[in-house]
């Protein structure tokens, strides 16, 4: 456990009173990330502040009416899941990189550009994202802030999110070994041929289309049949 030079502090308010924790910043950020299974080891100092950096402790009568409880890891558990838990200068970095490198993966994979059907490049989407100086909030999902991240990349950069169906049939010396690959991107039809060849349909978005075909074609020495169908 850290020092209480090194604690963050864990805030939540109600009625217009503050309660503040100091908590570890890994343990704390482990336990809401569900990487940390309990509570242990996350409390740096075992009482309740208005003012954690004055020193200044909670009344016991607003703790009990804002918490229902006095039990420290009580408290301790309402604050992590409905407060506010501060970040370290160099955890809100690497959040904040973590969140940007998310929000890329999604894009490289979901998304096409409009103009030409075909994905957008890695180097494309990190240009249009300095260029458009999007936020990324630490805290959210990904999947949660992507849709304003998209409007503020629009008028940068087109884009769309469409789903393509493919119809793939794979040499039966190939079958098994491309099965596992496409039952990975979403198998919506599977036939087996009397011959042993197999034959589906499977349902992707547009930015995958490239690494879809490579992998089978790397699969199948170049043997694969495939045919986008219309939507």
């Amino acid at each position: 456990m850290v020092s209480l030079d090194k604690a963050i502090i864990a805030s939540y308010e109600r009625a217009g009173v503050r309660f503040e924790l100091y908590v570890d910043p890994d343990a704390a950020y482990a336990y809401l990330e569900k990487r940390k299974p309990d509570l242990k080891n996350i409390l740096v100092a075992e009482e309740v502040y208005s003012d954690a950096k004055k020193g200044e402790k909670a009344k016991p009568s607003d703790i009990q009416k804002a918490f229902g409880s006095t039990d420290i890891m009580v408290i301790l558990e309402f604050v992590l899941k409905n407060g506010e838990v501060q970040l370290t200068t160099e955890q809100r970095r690497k959040k904040v990189e973590e969140r940007r490198k998310q929000v890329i993966a999604i894009l490289l994979r979901e998304a096409i550009d409009p103009r030409t059907n075909t994905p957008h490049t890695q180097m494309r989407i990190e240009n249009a994202l300095e260029e458009a100086r999007v936020h990324f909030d630490p805290f959210k999902d990904p999947r949660e802030q992507l849709t304003d991240i998209v409007k503020e990349l629009r008028p940068i950069l087109p884009m769309k999110f469409e789903k393509i169906k493919v119809a793939v049939k794979v040499p039966a010396q190939f079958a098994n070994k491309c099965y596992g690959t496409l039952k990975s991107y979403g198998i919506q039809r599977e036939e087996w041929t009397k011959s042993g060849d197999l034959v589906v349909v499977v349902e992707i978005f547009g930015g995958l289309a490239g690494e879809f075909y490579d992998k089978l074609n790397k699969q199948t020495g170049g043997q694969v049949e495939t045919k986008q169908l219309p939507n």
